[in-house]
């Protein structure tokens, strides 16, 4: 199902090659040796590109996610999003979808978050992966490629996809750690948005304090790896880092419930409104907004469009 699009707005096209169908509960504790008695549990098709439209479809944008899916768990997955009426393309797997477990302790109100690998790749599947990306994007809109490699796909999956990007003159955003991200920017992106902990692997140092995390960032925009970089800090807010210069905001004061989903919420908002033609200053307010928006709602739960608006505003009306 392709998506109608907006006046105005380039088109926005995710890539999610490990998707993961998310389970959810809570627990008293969490403690070895006998059996955890869980609350409700919640379902949630997720893994990185996914969310990000999610995200983008939530806040009245328009976009096309292409995943892989097989198995009992694919089969989940898709009854999911469909649910949701988000338009998609799906490359079938011979493997079983991935799930991933996230378990709130009510005692003391930590999460625990279980990550699975996910199914192995042929690769005439993943290579059906890039076919399908290069007949889908288009010249002038963007491509995220977003979430972690599963087994049998290359480490230059992603560089693959910025390479094709550029033939098509579409603009490669990646979110993606370790070798993938390596490759991406050796290959040269539009966007990166690391965690702190991402951007430190990458240049092997723990890059603490203000000036390490500004210096890494425009680093790598003065050597052309990316164009933007939006380094994610947690509580202690984001910076971006481009040719125009350097933007730091803190996040606003806000309930923390759940911190899943906050980065592809904050990537998201940060691509749609780009992709609307927003100043760059105003895009990453929005990314800023969605990000505290996501961790205000519980487990796999993404961010409201009425929560992000109004901390949007909140954020424009403290730089004016």
């Amino acid at each position: 199902m392709e998506p109608s699009q907006q006046p105005g707005t380039m088109p926005i096209l995710t890539l999610t090659v490990n998707p993961a169908l998310d389970v959810s509960t809570s627990t008293e504790r969490v403690s070895s040796g006998s059996k955890l008695r869980c609350g409700a549990s919640r379902l949630d098709p997720g893994g990185g590109g996914v969310n990000v439209a999610r995200v983008i479809q939530r806040l009245g944008g328009h976009t096309l996610a292409v995943y892989t899916a097989g198995g009992p768990t694919g089969e989940a997955y898709r009854r999911l999003i469909e649910a949701e009426r988000l338009p998609t393309l799906a490359i079938p797997i011979q493997g079983s979808t991935r799930q991933d477990f996230t378990v709130d302790e009510t005692s003391t109100g930590k999460q625990f978050r279980f990550v699975l690998q996910g199914p192995e790749l042929r690769e005439s599947e993943w290579r059906a992966c890039l076919d399908l990306v290069a007949a889908s994007m288009r010249a002038g809109g963007y491509v995220v490629a977003s979430g972690s490699l599963p087994p049998g796909v290359p480490e230059d999956f992603y560089a693959r996809i910025a390479r094709l990007a550029r033939q098509s003159g579409a603009h490669c955003v990646v979110d993606a750690s370790g070798p993938a991200l390596t490759e991406a920017l050796a290959e040269g992106v539009f966007l990166i948005k690391p965690s702190l902990r991402e951007l430190g692997e990458h240049f092997g140092a723990a890059l603490e304090g203000h000036q390490c995390q500004v210096d890494a960032a425009s680093a790598l925009v003065a050597d052309g790896a990316a164009e933007h970089v939006a380094l994610t800090l947690g509580e202690a807010g984001a910076l971006l880092a481009s040719k125009s210069g350097l933007i730091r905001l803190m996040v606003p004061n806000v309930p923390v419930v759940s911190t899943v989903g906050a980065g592809d919420s904050f990537l998201g908002a940060f691509v749609l409104r780009l992709a609307q033609g927003r100043p760059l200053e105003a895009a990453f307010r929005a990314a800023v907004a969605a990000g505290s928006a996501t961790v205000m709602t519980p487990a796999t739960e993404l961010c409201h469009r009425a929560d992000v608006e109004r901390l949007e505003s909140e954020l424009a009306d403290a730089a004016s």
